[in-house]
């Protein structure tokens, strides 16, 4: 019977890329960028690591789908090297299978890497044309805001939220998270805001105005894996091992039928009830030191906020307004800057908030570091709302 990969998983090194407008450098410059942190980080040659995964999703970054780019760019041993994409969740997907591979015992030392180069293909978070089972997943009306804004209305509706209200904490998430990215040199924003400024923003698809929204950016992120024997045996004492890593994807009833309400993410709630168990936390709101959650817009943190179990049902707005998650608040969110001050280059972005819950737990985070953090959560959501991915990854002390 499975019994879960907790702690059978070191990271042994990461990586990061600046993230933004990175207009004088090709895809292969930022994976170089991101590796070369990550191997120095771990402390190894590339010719000790056995397999790599890759991912990216847009299409135009690279010619073809293989893991070819990224063992080009690397010039990576010869080792088997697999491009993964699944949606926004890539990043994760990654790290999936390098930790997977690992916990099975088929490699010693194994690599993931995201990248994305959004700004060079003019993608705008614009919708494309699908084919094959999911073409009436996207109509030529269909945007990203739009589909979520439909997010903020459902759940302002079912918990009788005021609209006032809900702008408010939805401009506070913002705040809070530009708060955060003004303190990390690699975040593409890097500047505060205030609440009257978010509010007073112009609308994109209502109750979504403009501070509401991730942007655009270039990036790259990578881990490198290995078993915790052979962590110590290089040498490494303060481990950050893998407690829970969990996927769930939908399986089309949320848009086939009207008993999904549209107010929250089935996906999430069975990801992270499944990592939950394989960490063995009981009591998430009061065990989770910070997490990185999927804000590509604000509405979506303040939903997922719930959907993790860290604020009760209809209780996140208040929860935020309080300052629970705010940087010297409770369980502080985002800490990094989050994808509201990083953009979203979609195969980079799971990598990159594992770097900071990494960081943090190791105590390199700067102006950033929180005290004595324990247990770091990231989620990724890919998709729209009525079909989607739901991602979420636990990290954490060894001996956590």
């Amino acid at each position: 019977m499975a019994t879960g990969i907790r702690d059978k998983v070191a990271i042994l090194g990461m990586g990061c890329s600046k993230f933004g407008e990175r207009w004088d450098r090709e895809a292969d410059d930022l994976i170089v960028e991101a590796f070369e942190e990550g191997l120095k980080d771990a402390g190894i040659d590339r010719n000790q690591i056995n397999a790599a995964w890759f991912s990216t999703a847009i299409e135009e970054v690279h010619v073809g789908k293989s893991g070819v780019p990224l063992a080009v760019a690397l010039r990576l041993p010869y080792i088997p090297v697999t491009r993964v994409e699944n949606y926004c969740a890539s990043g994760t997907e990654s790290f999936r299978g390098a930790v997977y591979a690992v916990a099975s015992g088929a490699a010693d030392i194994a690599l993931a890497l995201g990248v994305e180069k959004l700004k060079d293909t003019g993608y705008g978070g614009l919708p494309q044309r699908n084919r094959g089972v999911l073409q009436s997943m996207h109509w030529a009306n269909l945007s990203a805001p739009g589909s979520f804004a439909q997010l903020a209305s459902a759940y302002q509706t079912k918990h009788g939220v005021k609209r006032e209200e809900l702008k408010r904490a939805m401009a506070q998430i913002s705040v809070k998270s530009h708060d955060n990215g003004a303190k990390n040199p690699k975040a593409h924003l890097q500047k505060r805001i205030d609440i009257d400024t978010v509010l007073n923003a112009p609308m994109v698809a209502d109750p979504l105005g403009l501070f509401d929204c991730c942007g655009v950016s270039d990036g790259s992120a990578c881990a490198i894996v290995t078993t915790p024997e052979i962590a110590r045996s290089l040498g490494k004492k303060d481990l950050v091992t893998v407690k829970a890593l969990q996927l769930s994807v939908s399986n089309g009833v949320e848009s086939s039928h009207n008993s999904w309400d549209g107010s929250y993410f089935m996906t999430t709630r069975k990801a992270s009830e499944r990592a939950y168990k394989e960490a063995g936390i009981s009591n998430p709101r009061e065990q989770i030191s910070m997490f990185e959650c999927h804000d590509c817009f604000s509405i979506t943190e303040l939903v997922t906020m719930e959907d993790l179990y860290l604020s009760k049902e209809g209780g996140a707005w208040k929860d935020v307004l309080d300052g629970m998650y705010n940087a010297d608040g409770k369980i502080p969110c985002q800490i990094d800057g989050g994808l509201k001050c990083f953009g979203h280059p979609i195969g980079a972005s799971g990598l990159r908030m594992l770097y900071e819950m990494y960081g943090q737990i190791l105590g390199r985070a700067g102006p950033r570091q929180l005290k004595n953090p324990v247990f770091g959560m990231t989620h990724n959501l890919g998709g729209f709302p009525h079909q989607n991915v739901s991602s979420v990854a636990i990290v954490g002390r060894q001996d956590a």
